[in-house]
């Protein structure tokens, strides 16, 4: 018998409230994909792929279907259950890294770990080694605000990464920055993707990053096929 898959999703279903009624936004969703597989997800923008990504992590519910990370069912989990799960084993990145302009560098990328109530002593070291790992080493204490673009999704992507988590979510990660910059940013979550043994789900509109990849899905009509 083969392995089940690292996440699995079947019959899934996801709409949103309007006032002139419910406007579905995923149907009949059905994904699988392997430990260590990194999987890219494209399609015209507004169809549903951050409505995806967020699903895929537990931030949104579901109207059917179920999904399964690591052999846990997410829907079975309460609203604390899921965030528990999500804090220890999902890391999100976002197009608008979301960093907190008041903390520098390091305290946002130790952000997850004050949540995960990881000791200082022990998360402090960790978040230090991720920052000098996607090159910031000399950022530290740098607020957002006098950083880069680029610079701010490394440290969104070290934040992603801190809690050490089996499944990396990202949205459009590269969609705000420059050719150049994005470049850099695909061959660094190539590589964190491999050291850190991660399964990761891409939403992109860049082709390279895409093409980077082990497998791009395309999302259309609310359904998954293959691109």
């Amino acid at each position: 018998m083969s392995p089940m898959p690292f996440l699995s999703v079947s019959s899934l279903a996801k709409s949103y409230p309007t006032p002139n009624g419910p406007v579905e936004v995923l149907r009949d969703v059905d994904l699988q994909v392997e430990a260590g597989e990194m999987v890219a997800i494209v399609g015209a923008s507004g169809v549903g792929k951050s409505t995806l990504l967020h699903v895929l992590g537990g931030l949104d519910g579901l109207d059917a279907g179920v999904v399964e990370v690591d052999g846990v069912a997410l829907h079975a989990l309460s609203d604390a259950g899921r965030v528990a799960f999500r804090n220890q084993h999902v890391g999100f990145v976002f197009q608008f890294h979301h960093l907190l302009p008041e903390f520098s560098a390091l305290e946002n990328v130790e952000m997850p770990l004050r949540i995960g109530r990881v000791p200082l002593a022990d998360g402090r070291p960790r978040a230090t080694s991720l920052l000098e790992r996607v090159g910031l080493g000399h950022r530290l204490s740098h607020r957002p605000g006098t950083l880069s673009g680029g610079e701010q999704q490394r440290v969104a992507i070290a934040r992603a990464l801190v809690m050490r988590p089996a499944l990396l979510l990202a949205d459009e990660p590269t969609g705000n920055l420059d050719e150049h910059t994005a470049d850099s940013l695909h061959a660094l979550l190539r590589e964190m993707h491999a050291e850190h043994r991660l399964t990761s789900v891409i939403a992109t509109h860049n082709g390279r990053l895409a093409d980077a990849c082990d497998r791009v899905l395309r999302l259309e009509g609310g359904r998954l096929r293959p691109a």
